[in-house]
């Protein structure tokens, strides 16, 4: 196979992935491209407590009568931060609002905090084990969330084999259009650099050190807290030489942990 056809053929493979990544993303744009009104709750309790910070050593400031409205703003851990009828704006602690009534009536519910920050995690790191070639396979990797459903992510890997010893990394843009669900696949497309060293037993061995592209799907799942279980299928491509191109795959599973 000549250079041209190989790197032709990569270049296919990398072009639909990314028509795919593409294609997962903007579907669920639009959905998210509208900025949500803020919620409001009418206050069923005699009082409620606003405080000046996202804490109970942050004092009371001002006091909501029951029948009056709030709106929520955000949140931080189970802190609420809310505007009052009256243009007040301070932080009120989840319990309270628990016992507030939405504008249908019905007594307010809030979705498990923990779910909250997976939802809105930003970093990320972990560790996963594999196969690389039916080789074992270890890699680490860290990645970004830029958006609800772009990521960076940047690996490295290392492949032991019984013959040679591989040594990779690779930089990913990631997309996960269902990143709002517990349990969600994803797609991603990337380049890097693979280095394999022969074992010095055998005549003739030469290193190889060579660019490299891939090309992954994979599936997520929020365990509980902070943790984050994953498998993924690597598809990868390196260019060997002149009229080599290298393919490999790679299975692997991991956990991960956000901030």
């Amino acid at each position: 196979m000549s250079l041209l056809s190989a790197g032709l053929s990569v270049l296919r493979r990398v072009v639909v992935w990314g028509a795919l990544l593409l294609a997962a993303t903007l579907a669920v744009a639009p959905a998210q491209a509208a900025a949500a009104p803020l919620e409001r709750l009418r206050v069923a309790d005699p009082y409620l407590e606003v405080r000046t910070g996202p804490g109970r050593g942050f004092p009371v400031f001002h006091v909501v009568e029951r029948e009056d409205w709030i709106e929520i703003e955000s949140r931080h851990t189970d802190w609420f931060k809310v505007r009052t009828g009256k243009g007040s704006v301070g932080w009120v602690v989840r319990q309270q609002l628990e016992r507030t009534l939405t504008e249908a009536g019905s007594q307010k519910t809030f979705r498990d905090v923990l779910l909250d920050d997976y939802l809105a995690r930003k970093l990320e790191l972990g560790a996963g084990w594999g196969r690389f070639k039916k080789e074992p396979l270890l890699k680490v990797w860290t990645g970004y969330r830029v958006s609800d459903t772009l990521s960076f992510e940047a690996t490295i890997g290392q492949v032991q084999g019984v013959f040679s010893g591989t040594d990779f990394w690779n930089i990913n843009l990631n997309a996960e259009p269902w990143s709002h669900r517990r349990l969600s696949p994803f797609l991603g497309i990337g380049v890097g650099k693979f280095k394999n060293i022969p074992n010095a037993s055998l005549v003739s061995a030469q290193t190889t050190h060579v660019n490299m592209t891939n090309a992954a799907i994979g599936l997520r799942y929020h365990l509980t807290d902070r943790f984050v279980a994953r498998v993924d299928y690597t598809f990868y491509s390196a260019f060997l030489g002149d009229n080599r191109v290298g393919e490999y795959r790679a299975v692997a599973a991991g956990i991960s942990f956000f901030f």
